[in-house]
This record gives structure tokens, C-alpha cells and sequence, in this order.
């Protein structure tokens, strides 16, 4: 599995967050949600009997999912932007 480097989580928080300190927005959150679940699919594709690791991949969709939620109550037009950003929902 390739692990998210701190030059990577940089990178995510200063596109979706505005800058590499905005950790804590929840466009930034999902994004980095969005980044580890894209990468612990694909080390489940190779792994096909990893269940922990299915159970942990479970709850990241479910907490992208509340997070998603939240943001189309709070901000309509960022959260139909960050879909297109990100490439959910095709």
C-alpha cells in the first residue's frame, strides 16, 4: 500500500483546503478521505481476504459520506464542486 507522505497530505490540504494549515475543512477532510479510500481499494483488489482492512476501508466511506452530507446542507455550490473536483458520482 502506498501510505500518504506529508508532502502529499500537503499538497491535498493546500488544492482543496486553501492552504497547507487548513487541515480542519471539511472539503480538505474529504479529499484526504477520498485519497486513502482510492488507495486501500486498490491493496483490496490484490488482498481479496484482508477483512480488517475492508472493515477500516467501510468506515472512511462512511465518514466521507456524513462529511459529503454535511457540506451539501451547509454549502450547496462547494459541494457540487468538489464532486466534479474529485470525480465522485459519475
Amino acid at each position: 500500500m502506498s501510505y500518504l507522505t506529508v508532502e502529499k497530505k500537503a499538497n491535498i490540504f493546500k488544492e482543496f483546503g486553501g492552504s497547507e494549515k487548513n487541515t480542519g475543512s471539511v472539503e480538505a477532510q474529504i479529499a484526504l478521505l477520498t485519497e486513502r479510500i482510492n488507495s486501500i481499494s486498490s491493496h483490496l483488489k490484490q488482498n481479496k481476504k484482508d477483512f480488517s482492512t475492508h472493515r477500516g476501508l467501510m468506515k472512511m466511506v462512511g465518514q466521507r459520506k456524513r462529511l459529503l452530507s454535511y457540506l451539501s446542507k451547509t454549502n450547496l455550490t462547494g459541494y457540487r464542486a468538489l464532486l466534479e473536483k474529485l470525480g465522485l458520482r459519475k
